[in-house]
């Protein structure tokens, strides 16, 4: 067991970089959160940052619109390394991340999606979910590889769609399972007990 030392890519509000920085708070995870990086300028994930004393910056991923390449990549890649990092957290980060970040930290790249997937990848999963007809709904978190939403599977988390559910009210309960489902396959991560067998991740 080694404490991982997290580097978090992020677009928006960062709810999901606050439910990691209270359990570690809680020591619950044996964690430290060493940077946090945001692709939008005014993203209150790196509010959140400042509040906790966490380094954190902006990064510039002009002129790409929807993914993490060229010199904001190898950016990116300098910044996480040069902070020490030895996991990579995406925490709502809105791009695809590129090979080159894959193999700067192999197998250490980790995604959370609010589906159940291989359901419903992309976005707004939880729109598609509902007007799919969805009985069930949920969250995964997963390694990251170079697929879309596609890698090997840590944690599922599942949630029940309720008649009267809009997709603000399904969102919102889901948010609540990936609060609880990040921290817990970062534990994971953080014993060391699991292995990556093809699609599985065989834990314990």
């Amino acid at each position: 067991m080694s404490r991982l030392k997290l580097g978090v890519l992020g677009s928006g509000a960062g709810s999901n970089m606050q439910s990691i920085v209270d359990a570690i708070d809680r020591g619950e995870l044996d964690a430290e959160i060493r940077i946090v990086l945001a692709d939008v300028p005014d993203a209150k994930i790196l509010e959140r940052a400042k509040r906790h004393g966490i380094p954190c910056a902006y990064l510039d991923c002009a002129p790409f619109r929807t993914k993490l390449e060229g010199p904001a990549e190898d950016r990116c890649i300098e910044l996480l390394k040069g902070a020490g990092v030895d996991t990579v957290v995406l925490a709502g980060f809105m791009r695809i991340v590129k090979p080159k970040l894959l193999a700067a930290f192999p197998d250490r790249v980790v995604n959370i999606h609010p589906a159940l997937l291989p359901a419903f990848p992309g976005v707004h999963s939880w729109t598609q979910a509902l007007d799919y007809g969805c009985k069930v709904a949920g969250v995964t978190v997963h390694f990251v590889d170079a697929g879309t939403d596609s890698g090997p599977i840590i944690v599922q988390k599942c949630v029940p769609v309720e008649e009267n559910d809009t997709p603000e009210s399904l969102h919102a309960r889901i948010q609540v399972q990936e609060h609880l489902a990040y921290p817990e396959a970062l534990r994971i991560i953080a014993k060391g007990d699991f292995r990556i067998e093809g699609r599985r991740v065989r834990i314990g």
